[in-house]
C-alpha cells in the first residue's frame, strides 16, 4: 500500500442548507441525494498561501478547486454533512473531449488533489481530451479531516523478536484504537470505502457528468472495483494500477508480500554493492544484506541513537520496509544512505540523518502526520473486521519469522483493527467482470503481481499491462516505462482495450 504523508486539512463542515430539489413526477421516485447531485459548485483558486505548494503546481497547470458537500451517513441524507476536496483542469481539446477522469492514488489517506497536473502530461496529447480530477476522499488532505492525534504517523510496527516485544505492539495498537475513538468515534462508522465510492458518484453528479473515467493506484484500484460495482454502467475507460485482489483486501493486506520484499531488497543489494565506493554497505549483495541484518540485531539489543530519535526493533524493520516501494536510483539512494546512517548508529557513532532517513523517522516516530495514519486505519479497519484474538497473531508472527525475520513480523503483526468496532457494512462482493486496463509490475512489493493476475482471471473482459522485471509500485507516469505508458495513453485515446494482454520489459539500472 503507498505511504504518502497528508497535508494539514480544512475544518469540519457541519450540516449545509440546500436549495430545494427538483420536484419528484408521479412516475419518478424521489432522489434522497438530489440535493447533493445537483448542488451547485464554486470553483476557485487552489493556492491556500505562499508555503502551498501543491497549490502553486495545480495554479500553474490551470487547474481550480471546489468543495464538494456529501452526507455524512449515507442512510441519513438529511444529516450532517462533510465536504470533499476536488481539483480540475478542464479539457482543452474540446472538439475531442471524452469526459471526466477521476484520480486516487491509493493509501487508503493518500492525498490526490495535487495529482492532475503529473497525470495530465503523462497522458500527452491525450490528457487535453480530459477534466482530469484529483480528489482529496472523505477525511483526507483538504476534505473534512479527520485525526485521532496519534504520536506517529503510521499504524505499522514491528513486534521486535520475542514476547515482550509483541506485547509492547499490541498495547500501542490498543492505544491507537482508544485515540481514535476518542478523538473521532462520532464518525469512524463512516469512514470507508463504500462510502468513498458513494462520494465519487456525488462527484460525478455535480460535475453533470453520465459516466466517468478513471485511473487508480495501489488502494485506488479496490476502491475502483468497488465503485464500478456499486454504480453499474457509470464508467467509462478504468484504469487499474497496482491491482488489489478484492478477494484478500482485509486490514492485514500486507500479509503475503514478503516473498515481493524479499526479492526488491535483494535487488536492492546487489545495486549498491555495484556502487560501494559511494555508499560502503559492501562489494557484494550478501555483504550488503549482512549490513541490514546487523541493523536489526542492534536495534533488538539496544535502540540506536539516530540525530534526535531513537531507533528500536519495532521501527528499524520499518525503514527498510518503506524503502522498498520503487524501482529506480533515487529511491535506492535514498535507502543506501539511510542503511548507512543506521549502521553508523548501530557502530555507536553519532549520526545525523540523512534528509530522507529524517523524514521517515519523523513520519513513524512523531505526531506530525498523524491525520494520514488515522485515515488509513480507520478506512482499513471500517471496511472489513480483523480477528480480535492477540493470540492469533502471535502464531502468525511466529511463523512468519522463521523464514523471514526481517518482514515476516512487520506483515503479520497486530494493529488497531483488532480492537475496533465492526464495520457497519459488509464488505463489498465486487462485480464478475470489467472490461478495464489493468497495470502491475512482476516484482510489485505492495500489491505483489498475483492480485493483478487474479483480478485479469475474474474479468475476462479486462486486459493486463506487465512490467516484467522491476520492483515497482505503481508504473504508469511514474516508472518511465515507454511500453507501459503507450499502452495506457492508447487506451485512454480510443477506448479500446488491447487484442491481448501485454508484456512490458524493465529499464535496467
Amino acid at each position: 500500500m503507498t505511504g504518502f504523508a497528508a497535508s494539514a486539512a480544512l475544518a469540519l463542515v457541519g450540516t449545509l442548507a440546500f436549495g430545494a430539489a427538483p420536484a419528484a413526477t408521479a412516475r419518478t421516485a424521489p432522489d434522497p441525494l438530489a440535493r447533493y447531485h445537483h448542488q451547485h459548485l464554486t470553483w476557485k483558486s487552489c493556492l491556500l498561501g505562499p508555503g502551498d505548494d501543491v497549490g502553486k503546481d495545480l495554479q500553474k497547470a490551470g487547474a481550480r478547486c471546489a468543495d464538494v458537500t456529501v452526507p455524512l451517513d449515507y442512510d441519513a441524507p438529511g444529516g450532517r454533512t462533510i465536504t470533499v476536496a476536488v481539483s480540475r483542469i478542464r479539457a482543452t481539446d474540446t472538439a475531442h473531449r471524452v469526459g471526466a477522469l477521476l484520480l486516487n492514488s491509493g493509501g487508503p489517506g493518500g492525498q490526490t488533489l495535487g495529482d492532475p497536473p503529473w497525470v495530465r502530461a503523462a497522458m500527452k496529447d491525450t490528457g487535453k481530451r480530459y477534466d482530469v480530477i484529483g480528489i482529496d476522499p472523505r477525511f483526507v488532505g483538504r476534505s473534512t479531516p479527520l485525526d485521532c492525534h496519534w504520536p506517529t504517523g503510521s499504524q505499522f510496527r514491528s513486534p521486535g523478536h520475542d514476547r515482550a516485544g509483541f506485547d509492547r505492539s499490541t498495547a500501542f495498537a490498543a492505544r491507537l484504537a482508544r485515540d481514535c475513538r476518542r478523538y473521532e468515534g462520532d464518525v469512524l462508522p463512516f469512514v470507508t470505502t463504500r462510502n468513498t465510492a458513494r462520494d465519487m458518484d456525488v462527484v460525478r453528479a455535480a460535475l453533470g457528468e453520465r459516466r466517468i473515467s478513471y485511473l487508480g493506484y495501489s488502494y485506488g484500484s479496490y476502491l475502483g472495483e468497488v465503485y464500478a460495482t456499486m454504480f453499474p454502467g457509470r464508467t467509462d475507460r478504468v484504469v487499474l494500477d497496482g491491482v488489489i485482489d478484492p478477494a484478500r483486501y482485509n486490514p492485514r493486506l500486507l500479509r503475503g508480500a514478503e516473498p515481493a520484499n524479499r526479492h526488491a531488497l535483494r535487488d536492492f543489494a546487489a545495486w549498491a554493492a555495484a556502487r560501494h565506493p559511494v555508499y560502503g554497505l559492501g562489494r557484494t549483495r550478501d555483504a550488503v544484506l549482512a549490513v541490514v541484518d546487523r541493523i536489526r540485531a542492534a536495534a533488538e539489543r539496544a535502540p540506536l541513537r539516530v540525530g534526535g530519535y531513537r531507533v528500536d526493533e519495532s521501527v528499524a524493520p520499518l525503514v527498510v520496509f518503506n524503502g522498498l516501494s520503487q524501482d529506480d536510483d533515487a529511491a535506492y539512494a535514498d535507502l543506501a544512505r539511510g542503511l548507512r546512517d543506521l549502521r553508523d548508529a548501530a557502530a555507536g557513532r553519532a549520526v545525523s540523518p540523512d534528509p530522507w532517513l529524517a523524514d521517515m523517522l519523523g513520519f513513524l516516530l512523531t505526531g506530525s502526520q498523524s491525520s494520514y495514519g488515522s485515515a488509513q486505519t480507520s478506512v482499513l479497519c471500517g471496511d472489513v473486521g480483523a480477528p480480535r484474538d492477540p493470540e492469533t497473531y502471535w502464531r502468525d508472527v511466529r511463523r512468519a519469522r522463521v523464514e523471514d525475520p526481517l518482514f515476516g513480523p512487520v506483515t503479520n503483526d497486530i494493529g488497531p483493527c483488532a480492537f475496533w468496532d465492526p464495520p457497519r457494512e459488509h464488505p463489498t462482493v465486487v462485480r464478475d467482470d470489467l472490461p478495464a486496463l489493468l497495470v502491475n509490475a512482476t516484482g510489485d512489493p505492495r500489491t505483489p503481481y498475483g492480485g493483478a493476475r487474479a483480478v485479469r482471471r475474474d474479468w475476462p473482459g479486462s486486459r493486463l499491462v506487465t512490467l516484467r522485471g522491476a520492483d515497482q509500485h505503481a508504473v504508469f507516469g511514474v516508472y518511465g516505462s515507454d511500453c507501459v505508458d503507450a499502452t495506457v495513453e492508447a487506451y485512454f485515446a480510443t477506448g479500446r482495450l488491447p487484442a491481448a494482454d501485454v508484456t512490458c520489459a524493465a529499464s535496467a539500472h
